[in-house]
Formats: C-alpha cells, structure tokens, sequence
C-alpha cells in the first residue's frame, strides 16, 4: 500500500525576540504571571517585510534542502494558516510563485491552531489518491497582527512563525512498522465558535479583527476532545500509549500538555514541549516543534511520532506517524 513518508523538515522564525519581560511595558503583566500561567517565556514577533508567506517560503526551502528536493519534484503545497498575507488569492498561490513553480497546484487549509494536523491529513489523501507524489506541507503564522495589544489575557500568548514538511508517496505492508503516516483522526464543533475566535471578517465587518478567547472555557475543553482522537488513533493502530517514542503537541499552554499526557500515562520524557520558546504559533505550533525535536536528534528515523492539536471552532485532531 501506498504510505505518506516526511522526507525533509524545515522551520523559520522571524528575527525579533520578544520576551516576557518585554511586555511589561505594553500591558499590565510579568513574566512571572505568564510562566506561571502559560510555561511561555519567549516568542518571535513578525517585522516590517515579514509575513506568512514570507515566513512559509522559507521553511519551505529548509524542508526541500533537507530532502534534497527542488520545487520542480513538488506537485502540490498546501499552507494550513489563519493569517495570509491576502483575503486572496491563497498564501499557498504567493508561495508556489515565490519558489518559482509553475506547475502543479497549491491551496490554504483553515483550521486554526489545528490547521497542521488537517493539511497532513489532507496530503495524506491526495498522495495515498495517486493525484500527488510529494507535497509540501507548511503551517505559517503572524497572528502577532490580529491580536488585541491591550488585552493582556491574549497578547501574551501568540507568536510568529512557520514550520515545513516534505511529504512523499513510499510503499508500505500496511503495518504499524511502516514508515509514514499511519492514522489521522480529525474532529470538529462549530457550537464553540465564541470561546476562541476574531471579531472580524470580509463578510461580517469588512475588517481583519482582533482574537478573542475565553481562556478557561478553552482549557476546560481541549484535555478531553485531544484524548479523545488520541485514542481513536491507538485503537486503529492497535498500540497504547506504552508504544509513541515521542508525543508532539500543540504549543499552546504548557498547563494543558502536562494535562495531556498524564490522561495518557506518557512520560514527561517523551513530550516534545517549545511553548517556553516560540509561544503559541498557531497552525507553525506542531511543525516548529516537530523541526526543534528532529533538528535537536531526539526524532530519529524509525520512531513511532505522535502529533495533537486543537484551534478556533473548535477544530481538533491527531496524527500517527512513523519517522
């Protein structure tokens, strides 16, 4: 059978640092009262001349030099973001034009925070379809440019930046022992739009907005739903949590990782956790920790990886895969 294997990874972050302590000046907080709360300690803020598809070309050329590739080997790109750089036409579009590909096709994926977890499942089904051999997978971020800067419940919480994948058709057994993607669980519940969303929109106020959250009702949610597709995944790969070599999470709240993976008996060890560095990057959250724990030799060639995100909607999901 046909198996959707990573072959490159790549990441990008844009060149401001901010930390905790930096914000004190723009809103009410420290940087006690964000760890504390968060486990967030830093994260990167878009500049002048930064933007998602700026952010996304250059992961994109990370993961194709990491699998020595050329944009002429790629026959689709698929961008999960919240944060294009135009209503449209899709980042996607801008970033196929940016690597100088005037073949095959490319779209953006909306899934909020979760956007990653759905383009990979998405690649998955166009490759395993035979209407594509590799794709490129990128979830890029600015959403430093629809936060609220006065409300310190949000602010804090965000960063910028993008993360890449190489995703090419290989063969496998149909065991669990294959290399590649091996299950992809994706949910949704659109009765939960107003406790994580932007206040704003092409149709509805003709104007970008600002995201708004109702931070408890999040957490309250996102241990049991991630749980959930989790062990939707173990119980059609036929393996328990003893088995994932590494868990790579959503990066939004160090709090609801830890939550997490105790639910699910994984041991500290195996958690792959970036939050104190990028803070939450949205849909580039997965990616950039998948790229930090690859580039670091913890992932290595052969593990058995497990992704998790959830977003706005709310959107949520899982990922089975093996390295």
């Amino acid at each position: 059978m046909i198996r959707s294997v990573i072959k490159g990874i790549g990441a990008a972050k844009p060149e401001r640092l901010v930390k905790n302590a930096d914000l004190e000046g723009i809103v009410e907080t420290s940087d006690e009262w964000i760890v504390q709360r968060t486990g967030i300690r830093q994260r990167y803020i878009a500049g002048e001349g930064e933007t998602t598809a700026s952010l996304g070309e250059a992961a994109a050329r990370a993961a194709l030099d990491n699998a020595g590739l050329t944009p002429d080997d790629i026959d689709l790109i698929i961008v999960a973001t919240s944060t294009p750089d135009n209503t449209f036409p899709a980042s996607a579009v801008d970033i196929q034009a940016r690597l100088g590909m005037t073949h095959g096709f490319a779209f953006d994926m909306q899934a909020v925070c979760s956007g990653f977890v759905y383009a990979i499942t998405t690649a998955d089904l166009y490759i395993r379809g035979g209407m594509a051999k590799r794709v490129l997978v990128i979830g890029s971020e600015t959403f430093s440019r629809i936060l609220d800067w006065k409300d310190r419940t949000t602010c804090v919480l965000f960063g910028d930046g993008a993360g890449a994948v190489v995703l090419e058709a290989g063969e496998g057994r149909g065991l669990t022992s294959d290399r590649g993607v091996l299950t992809a669980n994706l949910r949704s519940d659109g009765s939960h739009k107003q406790k994580l969303y932007v206040d704003g929109g092409p149709s509805s106020t003709q104007t970008v907005g600002y995201l708004r959250m109702e931070g408890r009702e999040v957490f309250k949610h996102a241990v049991g739903m991630v749980t959930d597709v989790i062990e939707a995944a173990f119980s059609e790969a036929g393996i328990t949590a003893a088995d994932i070599d590494w868990f790579v999470p959503h990066q939004a709240n160090k709090r609801i990782i830890d939550a997490t993976a105790k639910k699910l008996e994984l041991p500290s060890e195996k958690v792959v956790i970036t939050v104190d560095q990028h803070g939450n990057t949205s849909a580039a959250s997965v990616p950039l920790a998948l790229a930090t724990a690859v580039g670091d030799g913890r992932i290595k060639q052969g593990d058995l990886v497990l992704l998790e995100a959830m977003g706005g909607g709310f959107t949520w999901g899982a990922v089975l895969l093996r390295w």
